[in-house]
């Protein structure tokens, strides 16, 4: 009897990252195939459990975050961008770099029938190389937003090949989309953005740069999507980056049970009206700021709607109360609750009660919101967020909050975005079509018999001999 394929995971030491490369682990390990996990130590430990069953076909591979000079040191325990501030991130890549001499050793002691890897570990590639494994290039973005980044040529190129070459050439969408397009940035969005993406940091390579060596170096593009919702796009990709483009499906994450106390939370859930709550949750990724924050909440309540807010402690804030508007609590009380500490998402978003959600309009928050049928209100910060609100939107899926050319919102903003797409008659067609998005976003079956098992299938056909 063969062996099981053996595919070893590096994802980037962000949260947004390693939950879908997890979810990936876990589809394959469902399908029969051996996968070693790498990351830190801490990472590992804040990951979801796994099923008992699947415990023999997924290991955990942990190296220890190499500690830097002073002149690079990140805080105590950091090892994913969650735990520091975002001046420090090139920090962290900088140590994440250094995670290439045991991934080394461990590749030439295991080789495995395929690496799969993302942006950050371009140096994986040559890895690879020197045992002659076939690389996947797994993205954790939507086809859309990796339409938009382009291929290599257009991340690293010169002169004319380089149509990115200032934030004011991320506001439309690029020319080889040939198709009516919304997704692209906004002002605001495109400033970060291109700074982040094509800016110099401490690692001394850019992550446009890391992006165009690993998919230069891959087999093929494994991409978290499906068809059924973005099928133009995934055609497009396939048209222009002249390699096997394969979706996995949305990987939809399973209702598993908790491990903590969400009691409070669901007997407050089970006092309301069936679709009648919004919960509001912007992850640990968004750093709000103070202004932000309030606005948020006094639109929360100027809209009247009952609303259920995850909100963790920001870091400007010395404690709990300081981090809402003076008052809010005692006046929204028998509207709306805050839960400032640890919440299920999921189990949240399950319940009967929620009819829609304010949040930042992440891919991973997009795909556990709409397999229940939420409506959605986007408000996006960072990176990607702000491409997959306008997609939603062009979609008839979400209302995006209104902004102002500097990126500032109002409290009337939210106020009337939440009112349109939780209980306006005009939004009647949105409620609708979240329901029917449903049947797409929260179809297991599709994403794992299907997508999974075609990914598999290729998997087989490529693998190392």
């Amino acid at each position: 009897m063969a062996s099981p394929l053996h595919v070893v995971m590096l994802p980037w030491s962000a949260f947004g990252h390693m939950i879908p490369f997890h979810q990936l682990a876990i589809a394959l390990a469902e399908a029969g195939v051996h996968v070693s996990f790498v990351s830190t130590p801490r990472n590992i430990q804040r990951l979801p459990k796994l099923p008992p069953h699947l415990s023999s076909l997924i290991s955990f591979v942990q190296f220890p975050l190499p500690t830097l000079g002073d002149e690079h040191q990140l805080p105590e325990g950091a090892e994913a961008t969650v735990d520091i501030p975002a001046e420090k991130i090139q920090y962290l890549k900088v140590a994440y770099d250094l995670l290439q001499h045991p991934f080394r050793q461990f590749v030439a002691e295991s080789l495995p029938d395929w690496i799969i890897i993302e942006f950050s570990a371009y140096w994986a590639a040559e890895i690879a190389r020197e045992h002659q494994i076939p690389i996947i290039h797994f993205s954790v973005f939507s086809a859309a937003t990796r339409t938009f980044c382009g291929t290599p040529e257009y991340l690293v190129g010169e002169g004319q090949r380089r149509l990115r070459p200032s934030p004011e050439s991320l506001t439309a969408p690029p020319e080889w989309v040939t198709f009516p397009s919304p997704v692209a940035l906004r002002n605001y969005e495109a400033i970060g953005f291109h700074a982040s993406f094509f800016g110099q940091n401490a690692s001394g390579i850019t992550d446009a740069e890391r992006a165009a060596k690993t998919f230069s170096a891959c087999q093929a593009l494994a991409i978290r999507s499906c068809n059924e919702y973005e099928g133009e796009y995934l055609d497009l990709l396939q048209k222009t980056v002249q390699k096997p483009v394969i979706p996995v499906g949305l990987l939809p994450p399973e209702i598993k049970d908790t491990e903590g106390d969400w009691s409070e939370i669901s007997k407050w859930l089970n006092e309301q009206e069936p679709r009648s709550v919004v919960f509001v949750g912007f992850g640990s990724e968004c750093k709000l700021s103070k202004d932000q924050v309030y606005e948020i909440a006094y639109g929360l309540e100027l809209s009247d709607l009952p609303f259920l807010w995850a909100l963790r402690k920001p870091s400007w804030a010395a404690t709990d109360l300081d981090a809402l508007p003076p008052g809010f609590s005692h006046r929204t009380s028998k509207k709306g609750t805050v839960f400032m500490a640890w919440a299920p998402q999921l189990q949240i978003l399950a319940h009967t009660s929620i009819g829609g959600s304010l949040f930042h309009g992440g891919w991973g928050s997009i795909v556990e919101t709409l397999q229940f049928g939420h409506c959605l209100v986007v408000l996006p910060f960072i990176l990607d967020q702000g491409l997959n609100a306008r997609l939603l939107v062009h979609k008839g899926l979400a209302v995006e909050v209104e902004r102002q050319k500097d990126g500032s919102f109002t409290r009337e903003d939210i106020a009337s975005s939440l009112r349109l797409a939780m209980a306006s008659p005009e939004g009647e067609p949105l409620r609708v079509r979240a329901r029917e998005a449903a049947a797409v976003f929260g179809n297991h079956k599709l994403h794992r018999d299907h997508y999974i098992n075609c990914f598999v299938q290729h998997l087989q056909s490529g693998a190392r001999k």
